[in-house]
């Protein structure tokens, strides 16, 4: 029996692999005789490929067309015939040049290229975390990357962005391939209206009230002109319309990101040989109990006791208690200023997962 280390990242301070290999050493050092499996973790963000990876992926370079059209080196993650592609990696917020916002101009594009990619090296189910999007296109980007065409009233195509889709005319799909994509997300935005991927996604990109409107009418009219079948689906707004895109041209299916990450990195066949599954992530918090990675590890543990370790904990403890954790181990138990627990958090982590370590070998005869 193990200790199953299965966390996500600490955001802004350390990845879930990092948060894995902390979590492991301060066992090997207070607990030398536990055997120790590491297992990151993502529910469908950014990190997503770097837990496949961790897992046993292979992971795959790719130049793509990041967010603006300037051409970067994306990667992807591929076992067998199943590749995780993550948004993020190729049309995300930090792929801007000098980390300025196209609200109006970015494209997922370059997702399309890593989906072609993955395709042409044999994938023939892709998994797609949709987290950290910088573009709000609808997701025309990504299909016209795999031979959709969007012509504006003129015949001539249409330019990259969620501003140009304003003057769509026209929309060939014939193009597409058949592919199997589930979209791994969390998020139930519909495309449009006051909870749509421009009102509620839009500021995050740089967009203000002109260039949400602007960018609400795009996304309008390529409802209109594509379809608008998938509008109103949960899901449809997530990463920027990326969500109703993949839906629409791709007939793609939605499933919880953390859910379908788990099955990917078989977590519940390694939590039947645990007796202990740490998870965490940076803030533990009333999000995390609507579908975050924290809580779907604990959903998928099968009964085997869970503790998180978090960068804070903003739940009571009646509340993690509630929601089924065994005990929740904070940075800011120890070091209150929030800002000190993100500059020092891996030797802040170091400490919690020592107490932690402690802990269990007291409760837990070996």
């Amino acid at each position: 029996m193990t200790v199953l280390v299965a966390p996500d990242k600490f955001k802004g301070s350390l990845t879930a692999a990092e948060v894995a290999e902390v979590v492991a050493a301060a066992f090997a050092e207070v607990a030398p005789g536990e055997p120790v499996r590491q297992l990151p973790v993502a529910d469908g963000g950014d990190g997503t490929v770097a837990a496949a990876v961790a897992a046993g992926f292979r992971r795959v370079p790719v130049r793509v067309s990041g967010p603006t059209g300037r051409r970067i080196t994306a990667y992807y993650a591929l076992r067998g015939t199943v590749a995780v592609v993550e948004l993020a990696e190729a049309s995300g917020l930090h792929r801007l040049p000098g980390g300025r916002l196209e609200p109006l101009t970015a494209s997922s594009y370059g997702t399309g290229e890593l989906i072609a990619a993955a395709r042409a090296a044999g994938a023939t189910q892709i998994v797609l975390g949709v987290g950290g999007s910088a573009c709000t296109d609808g997701g025309a980007g990504l299909l016209t990357a795999l031979g959709a065409r969007l012509l504006d009233a003129s015949g001539n195509p249409l330019a990259p962005g969620g501003a140009a889709l304003a003057e769509l005319s026209t929309v060939e799909l014939d193009g597409l391939p058949e592919v199997d994509v589930v979209l791994a997300s969390d998020v139930d935005n519909s495309l449009l209206g006051v909870d749509g991927a421009a009102a509620v996604y839009g500021p995050q990109k740089g967009a203000g009230p002109a260039e949400i409107a602007l960018l609400e009418r795009g996304l309008a009219r390529w409802a209109e002109v594509v379809g608008s079948a998938h509008a109103t689906t949960p899901g449809a707004g997530a990463a920027g319309g990326v969500g109703f895109g993949v839906l629409t041209g791709l007939g793609a299916r939605i499933r919880p990101g953390i859910e379908v990450l788990l099955e990917l990195l078989g977590f519940p066949a390694a939590a039947r040989d645990a007796r202990l599954v740490i998870t965490g992530e940076g803030s533990l918090d009333t999000q995390s109990l609507h579908g975050k990675a924290p809580v779907g590890v604990l959903r998928a543990a099968g009964g085997t006791p869970v503790v998180a370790l978090a960068g804070r904990c903003l739940l009571s403890a009646p509340e993690w208690r509630a929601a089924g954790f065994a005990g929740v181990y904070a940075l800011t138990d120890v070091e209150p200023d929030e800002h000190r627990c993100v500059a020092e958090a891996r030797s802040l982590l170091r400490d919690r997962a020592a107490q932690l370590a402690r802990d269990f070998s007291r409760a837990v005869p070996a």
